[in-house]
């Protein structure tokens, strides 16, 4: 069963070769000014200001989840 299998892997592949895919767009990459990366006031990391608000709030209440699970555990406050 098991006699034949560098042959078997070595006469065919498990899928079909493809031809290399051409770009759908020809896009060219934009030129920086020599300061470096241009900073947008308006936008930080891509988000608008209520995405980024949207953030701060599912952060904060994850911080006050797991304080309270902690709080739970090493037992410095009781449920009832």
């Amino acid at each position: 069963m098991f006699d034949d299998l560098r042959k078997d892997s070595d006469a065919s592949a498990f899928f079909q070769e493809e031809e290399p895919v051409e770009p759908l767009l020809d896009v060219k990459p934009k030129k920086r000014s020599s300061g470096g990366l241009k900073i947008n006031d308006n936008n930080f990391l891509g988000m608008t200001a209520f995405q980024r608000f949207v953030i701060s709030i599912m952060l904060m209440m994850v911080v006050c989840i797991l304080g309270a699970m902690f709080l739970l555990v090493t037992e410095k406050i009781l449920p009832f």
